[in-house]
């Protein structure tokens, strides 16, 4: 019997319906791994490929066949949007199979919740903030609901894996298996992934299975990439006349915008704003369809789903500035042309944006846009070059030629998400003995390096600061603080988000800023320009009214990278050769051409030690960023004051002899080195990031900096000292 007899007749049915000639390979090969073994599943797969009906397919099958007595297959996702789009793909499967899907996240009303816990079956839909809540909030509701769960599909698995986001998700995963004493398969769909072995580690974590990862045979398909570059000059102190200066740019950006459907991806949201309220202005001017919309997590939801709902179901040409918002898989149809304004975070990112292009049997197609102010003063030589350009070169560079992507990475102490998990469980377990809570909290996976004395530590700190407290028979319970803390409808999430205030215009609301706008103040949101009102500090509300013209955005989102040493080391490669790439305008190749000559004037292409006219030292170790940073505190350990400058470069703070300077580095490349020992500052905060790193003992959060951000193998392995 092949494959599609095996599927149920009503998903037979619908693969008739939609014209299928046959299925896919990799639904061909899932639909095997999911009837004959019992294995967890990974698939790898560019966007577009049938991903989610591989998964789909064969598992509704099962359930129909052998009906679970709770919710069947629990799919999970990073974003809402995600779940809103995938809910009308997976209705439309199961319509005529009598299987019901629920979808469970903030924005879903209390009563369709209840209609679930009553009577659980078929598919769930959730976020991991969600599922953390559930867990946390009600014990016998996980209990009903979970009891006899077969599948968890987790989609969009690689953004999950190297930060707390994923963890947490982990944890709930395995207290749910504890709660329900079952463990359902799990199967991973990723398009983005560069270490199989690592990600199939992941989504085994707690199941005690085995994985099998299916990769998609890719069709080789041309793509289509250019990248052009805008030098502007300040003319006047006036900003107005700059801004007049860089239209030139924004006609760039309107020029290979229009007439398309594109997204426009940009690093920051202030930076999505002022690109689409620029696009608009020039629409105007030219008489052209205002065809631009803005896509962050500051826009309301319901404007955001009105620009998918416009992306997916017009045919008209759209354009959408965006954060990674719209990164990830949500369908929104044919998109002719990603644009990228800056450089892009990683190659990871970069090929997951690219991905969102040439859907519909075309070629993907990406144009990156910079636009570089000159500051009209001599610099220091390291700031003569735009580090991010030369980055988009070498990660373009380290795709095209090796297809290569970063490995994931996660950390052996995330001590900020074990004080989180520890104020969850103690809330749906209350007055449990110390020894109980560490038993239940360390054999979660993310914290099976974490000892004993360590969480003793973070205990004891959580019983100071009132978040946890002894009962009269010797258990733990939250504290006065902790039930404050838990309460907040910002606790279900593990990732940092800074306090908002929601702008309205009228009755509708527009989305949120962090900068606390002052009245007659503008500014621009959702790709308009507003005024501002008034200011309601007990509701933390702006209201506004619309204003005409361009206004500066002073609001700003945040975001750490860290750079891997390959990425780095092709930067290198990029400034020291001399070879042309297609890609680049002639703008860029000339920009690009200037900086190679900076380079080469201070032999900074070649040399891992630099010296510029004032005979200040530079090291340009060519290190990745966790590699940087421990060649940092090695430098401070041989009583070498430096400061790290840049993505690439170590500046030193105080004179010393070039020679010196070598044999230092030579002997810190050669040496066994104890990085427990490093000088760690007290202030490393900042450097991390994570949600509640406050509540953190000093020596906790020293020892996880010390082994999450400081790489001293990565650092000796690679360090070349040439001057």
């Amino acid at each position: 019997m092949n494959n599609f007899d095996r599927l149920a007749p009503f998903i037979q049915d619908f693969i008739y319906s939609k014209r299928w000639e046959s299925l896919r390979d990799i639904q061909i090969r899932t639909c095997d791994e999911v009837f004959d073994t019992d294995k967890n599943i990974l698939l790898a797969a560019s966007t577009a490929s049938g991903k989610t009906e591989a998964a789909f397919l064969p598992t509704i099958t099962k359930i129909y066949n052998d009906n679970p007595s709770s919710v069947g297959i629990l799919y999970i996702s990073p974003l809402k949007a995600l779940i809103n789009d995938q809910f009308v793909r997976i209705n439309d499967i199961c319509a005529d199979g009598g299987i019901k899907v629920t979808k469970w996240h903030g924005d879903v009303g209390q009563y369709i919740k209840d209609k679930l816990i009553k009577a659980p079956s078929g598919i769930l839909q959730t976020t991991p903030e969600s599922l953390e809540a559930t867990t946390m909030r009600n014990v016998d509701v996980v209990r009903k609901l979970f009891s006899d769960l077969r599948f968890i599909i987790i989609d969009e698995v690689h953004h999950f894996m190297n930060d707390d986001r994923g963890d947490q998700l982990r944890c709930t995963l395995e207290r749910i298996q504890k709660i329900t004493e079952n463990i359902p398969r799990r199967i991973g769909l990723s398009a983005t992934l560069g270490d199989y072995s690592y990600s199939e580690k992941w989504l085994n974590s707690g199941t005690g299975r085995a994985c099998s990862t299916i990769c998609a045979e890719e069709s080789s398909r041309s793509v289509s990439l250019s990248a052009s570059y805008y030098l502007t000059f300040p003319l006047s102190d006036d900003p107005t006349i700059n801004a007049r200066n860089e239209n030139t740019y924004f006609k760039h950006l309107y020029d290979i915008t229009k007439g398309h459907r594109c997204i426009i991806f940009s690093n920051s949201k202030a930076e999505v704003e002022t690109n689409i309220t620029r696009l608009k202005e020039l629409a105007r001017i030219n008489n052209t369809p205002d065809i631009y919309n803005v896509h962050h997590g500051s826009i309301s939801a319901d404007l955001r789903e009105s620009t998918e709902r416009l992306m997916k179901d017009s045919d008209s040409n759209i354009v959408t500035g965006a954060t990674l918002t719209l990164e990830l898989g949500i369908d929104l149809g044919s998109v002719d042309r990603i644009v990228q304004t800056g450089a892009p975070y990683s190659v990871a990112s970069f090929v997951q944006r690219l991905g969102r292009s040439g859907r519909r049997n075309n070629h993907p197609e990406m144009a990156f846009t910079f636009l570089e102010h000159a500051k009209g003063v001599p610099q220091s030589f390291f700031k003569e070059i735009n580090w991010p350009f030369i980055r988009t070169i070498a990660i373009i560079e380290l795709y095209l030629k090796e297809q290569w992507l970063e490995p994931s990475n996660n950390k052996i102490y995330p001590f900020s998400l074990l004080f989180h998990q520890t104020l969850s469980h103690l809330y749906s377990h209350p007055d449990i003995s110390p020894a109980r809570l560490a038993q239940d909290m360390l054999t979660l996976t993310p914290f099976k390096s974490i000892d004993q004395a360590d969480f003793k530590e973070l205990l004891l700190q959580m019983i100071k600061n009132e978040m946890i407290e002894k009962s009269e028979r010797g258990g733990l319970l939250i504290g006065l603080k902790g039930e404050r803390t838990v309460n907040n409808y910002d606790f279900y999430s593990v990732f940092k988000s800074r306090s908002e205030y929601k702008v309205r215009y009228g009755s509708e609301e527009i989305g949120t800023v962090t900068t606390q706008f002052e009245p007659n103040m503008r500014f621009v949101l959702a790709g308009k320009t507003w005024n501002v009102d008034s200011v309601d500090e007990d509701t933390r509300s702006i209201f506004v009214s619309p204003s005409s013209g361009m206004a500066d955005n002073h609001w700003n989102g945040f975001m750490s990278i860290t750079l891997h040493t390959k990425i780095l080391k092709k930067m290198r490669e990029v400034l020291a050769s001399d070879e042309e790439y297609g890609y680049l305008t002639g703008n860029a190749r000339s920009r690009l051409k200037d900086f190679r000559t900076v380079a080469r004037r201070y032999g900074a292409d070649t040399k891992t030690i630099v010296e510029d006219e004032n005979g200040d030292l530079f090291v340009l170790p060519w290190l990745g960023t966790k590699a940087l940073f421990a060649l940092s505190y090695a430098l401070q350990q041989h009583h070498v004051s430096n400061s790290i400058s840049n993505e690439a470069t170590i500046s030193m703070d105080e004179c010393l002899p070039k020679e010196e300077l070598v044999e230092i580095l030579d002997e810190i490349r050669s040496e066994k080195i104890d990085k427990n020992t490093f000088a760690i500052p007290s202030n490393i905060q900042p450097l991390m990031t994570d949600k509640y790193n406050r509540f953190v003992p000093m020596s906790l959060l020293r020892k996880q900096f010390i082994s999450d951000y400081l790489d001293v193998d990565d650092m000796q392995m690679n360090l070349m000292i040439d001057f």
